[in-house]
């Protein structure tokens, strides 16, 4: 539930809690603006509920930032106010801007029917042919003609889905749009995008979310989905005890209609294909500042490939990749020093919002300042805790550099010499992989950098290291796994996991480390030795040769099974090793595989079976991961 939680926390303006000046920023928001509410007509003549927070000032023109949501434009009622004044938007006011939230189409306030990231349709021929771009272009239209003074310049931005209504403002075509935020933006939701990775479902998510979100609206309200009562605290052993997933649509039933087409569209199908966001990045106008983190359990797929689109599509746009290093939406808080046990040296947040977002809007929306300085991608690196920029990402400079797992457990540059050779394990449904060491509910964000010797530790999990390393090793760009593997049965999934383990006497200069896993940490938790979840994804086996016509893998058969982990920006520094771990389970992150070649969705409980694996490291087999290494600068 934390996607929804966070977001309705972002639309209501519950963001950032500044400890000094808050008192006066209350006083002076509610001193200088006022508050507006307007059902906005769109050309096919529903309306769409919009709040708009307008300066006093009338001795100026003031430009227009507007978020589009499903979340709420919350609170409703002209007396009522967004508490703009805890959060970084208040500089926002300051600057004299004309905020704008609006509940999208078919959700809250507004009329309509709400569709889950509605297709874009390129091709309009009536008012009837109607998407979000369409109904951003009216939104637009509508604000310029009658908001009072404003300066006939729009910006639009959002984080997580209203990220993807900031995608789709951009292909809106409207004049007056002149600057776009897509922030952890939803863009596939089959290939990257929280509830799919690879093909592989990610049930946690997807339930957590659509169990309440998803719930019908037939009109208009100001009252939000009550949430499923799970009665259980461990999220493990619900999902465990619940089993296949037809079970799980048996606590909806017929009521919950998105849930209802994951279910009816297990491949990549033409369906998937109409809502993949990037078919919608052709000659886009507006300057776009592209926001991900590269520990985004949601949407990190979707900053970097939707950057990566806008280059290849629309290679005139004006276009920035910023990627820090944070979780879904840290950018926007007041802290972004840490995430879990890992300290980042500095407010990485704090830095982004006054270098780089506030002045990429107040440039383009009100001429302030120099034009802003920004590179096409603008890169954290964990590890080193620095900040680079790029021309163009990924770095034209970087090596794909192939590592290879050794027998034994090695992994280095040198290819396998020896004949024969595989580590083995056993995949086990009725005892998958869990995803964290920890017993809780809520799927935690703080898993993206966990360590991970719990995981070592199991017998289900294959372990890879490299030795000691004798210099600093950087990656910068996506990571390719190509394994050889072979199975005793006809299905699998497989989970690599790119993991930099620390030397055993590392400590952060004995400062005691940071909370954040949902209780306190030890003041000395043991670093030393701390094996630190880098990234990690999945791939379902079925998929290794196409998502659209997924095949069975022939029991005893060697095979290839290649996919892309998404890209990573992370120094390993000397005195580290980098290891690499797989498994095929990952949960209740992702559902079980039955490990049998059947419809996952519409399985029995009977169908999942235990399974032998077989990862090859030999000179005619050799299983590799391909990495992006950044030479050293001299």
């Amino acid at each position: 539930m934390r996607k929804l939680l966070f977001s309705l926390l972002f639309s209501a303006g519950c963001f950032i809690v500044y400890g000094q000046g808050t008192s006066q920023d209350s006083l002076w928001i509610r001193d200088n603006y006022y508050k507006i509410e307007r059902q906005i007509p769109m050309r096919d003549g529903i309306k769409l509920f919009t709040t708009a927070y307008v300066p006093k000032d009338t001795t100026e023109q003031h430009p227009i930032l507007l978020t589009r949501t499903p979340y709420s434009c919350a609170p409703y009622g002209g007396e009522k106010w967004r508490n703009f004044y805890t959060g970084y938007l208040r500089y926002y006011l300051r600057e004299g801007y004309i905020v704008v939230t609006q509940d999208v189409r078919g959700r809250w306030m507004s009329e309509g029917q709400f569709v889950d990231v509605r297709p874009f349709i390129k091709d309009k021929r009536s008012n009837t042919d109607v998407d979000e771009a369409s109904d951003t272009y009216d939104a637009i239209d509508w604000m310029v003609k009658n908001l009072p003074h404003n300066n006939g310049k729009v910006g639009v931005f959002g984080i997580s889905y209203p990220g993807f209504y900031s995608t789709m403002a951009a292909a809106s075509g409207h004049p007056a749009l002149k600057a776009v935020s897509p922030q952890a933006p939803v863009t596939d939701w089959f290939m990257g995008d929280d509830f799919h990775h690879n093909g592989a479902f990610f049930q946690m998510d997807g339930w957590a979310f659509y169990s309440s979100f998803g719930k019908p609206r037939p009109q208009p309200t100001t009252v939000g989905p009550s949430e499923f009562n799970f009665n259980s605290k461990d999220n493990y052993q619900w999902f465990l005890q619940t089993g296949a997933l037809k079970n799980i649509m048996k606590l909806t039933g017929d009521s919950i209609a998105f849930w209802k087409d994951l279910y009816q569209h297990p491949n990549l199908d033409e369906w998937w294909k109409a809502r993949n966001a990037r078919v919608s990045m052709y000659n886009i106008q507006p300057a776009m500042l592209v926001v991900g983190g590269l520990f985004d359990a949601e949407d990190c797929f979707g900053a970097w490939n939707l950057y990566k689109a806008i280059r290849s599509q629309s290679p005139s746009t004006n276009s920035h990749l910023v990627m820090g290093p944070w979780y879904h939406g840290e950018w926007a808080s007041n802290d972004g020093t840490h995430l879990g046990n890992i300290q980042f040296g500095s407010n990485t947040s704090f830095w982004y919002q006054n270098n780089i977002e506030i002045p990429f809007f107040n440039y383009y929306l009100k001429g302030k300042g120099a034009a802003p300085d920004l590179a096409a991608a603008t890169i954290f690196f964990s590890g080193e805790n620095k900040w680079r920029t790029f021309p163009e990402w990924p770095s034209a400079n970087k090596q794909d550099v192939s590592f290879y797992l050794q027998p034994g457990g090695g992994l280095s540059r040198e290819l396998p010499s020896g004949k024969n050779s595989s580590s083995e394990y056993v995949s086990d449904p009725a005892h998958p992989v869990p995803y964290t060491e920890d017993v809780h509910w809520n799927r935690t964000r703080e898993y993206m950098t966990d360590d991970q010797r719990f995981a070592s530790r199991r017998p289900d999990v294959l372990t890879f290291r490299t030795p000691v390393l004798t210099e600093d090793l950087t990656l910068a760009g996506p990571v390719i796994a190509d394994l050889k593997v072979s199975l005793s049965s006809t299905d699998a999934d497989f989970v690599v996991k790119l993991i930099d383990e620390f030397p055993d006497d590392f400590s952060y200069d004995g400062e005691a480390a940071p909370t954040g896993r949902g209780h306190d940490l030890p003041k000395s938790y043991p670093m030393g030795g701390y094996q630190m979840l880098v990234h990690g994804e999945v791939m379902r086996g079925r998929f290794r040769e196409s998502y659209e016509k997924p095949v069975a893998f022939k029991p005893g058969k060697v095979e290839t099974v290649r996919f892309a982990v998404p890209d990573v920006a992370h120094t390993f520094k000397k005195g580290h090793r980098v290891m690499v771990q797989v498994q095929s389970s990952w949960f209740p992150l992702v559902d079980r595989n039955p490990q049998k070649f059947v419809n996952i969705y519409t399985c029995d409980d009977a169908d999942f079976i235990k399974e032998t694996i077989r990862v090859y490291h030999d000179s005619e087999h050799p299983s590799q991961l391909i990495l992006p290494v950044l030479p050293a600068s001299r």
